[in-house]
């Protein structure tokens, strides 16, 4: 976890009037050094390893407060919701056989997204408030396997 990164989350909870407690800097923490996107149980399997004891009722609170700070995002899939910290703006490749999700940091992104957004909103008359960027097809390890 870098200080910029920590520092930044911590001042967007600091400006929305939400108290920066021991168990949400645990939690920033977890998700700004793990980018396996995450589940609720999977973070919750890893503090309990660590010797950590916070409830699955904190994670997902926590967790919610986050998203709707615009801190997190949510990745639903099949197998569940994965959370991923998005400090940096990024798209993701989600592998169509295993589910596997990689983070894409393209220096091209937030052009990209800011251009779909606007195509969006003259298209549809929608007021955009977000979006999020997938991009399907096979990792390579699956690609392995099949071949």
């Amino acid at each position: 976890m870098s200080d910029p990164d920590m520092q930044a989350a911590t001042k967007i909870l600091q400006d929305n009037h939400v108290r920066v407690t021991a168990q949400r800097r645990v939690i920033l923490n977890y998700l700004m050094t793990h980018h396996n996107h995450p589940s609720v149980e999977m973070i919750a399997t890893d503090f309990q390893r660590a010797g950590l004891n916070l409830s699955v009722a904190t994670l997902y609170n926590t967790l919610n407060l986050f998203v709707d700070l615009g801190i997190v995002i949510e990745l639903p899939s099949d197998n569940g919701v994965h959370y991923d910290y998005f400090g940096r703006p990024h798209y993701h490749v989600i592998c169509e056989n295993c589910g596997k999700i990689t983070d894409v940091f393209s220096p091209r992104f937030p052009e990209i997204e800011r251009d779909l957004e606007e195509e969006a909103a003259r298209e549809t008359g929608y007021e955009i408030s977000g979006s999020h960027v997938e991009v399907y097809g096979l990792c390579p390890d699956c690609q392995a396997k099949l071949n």
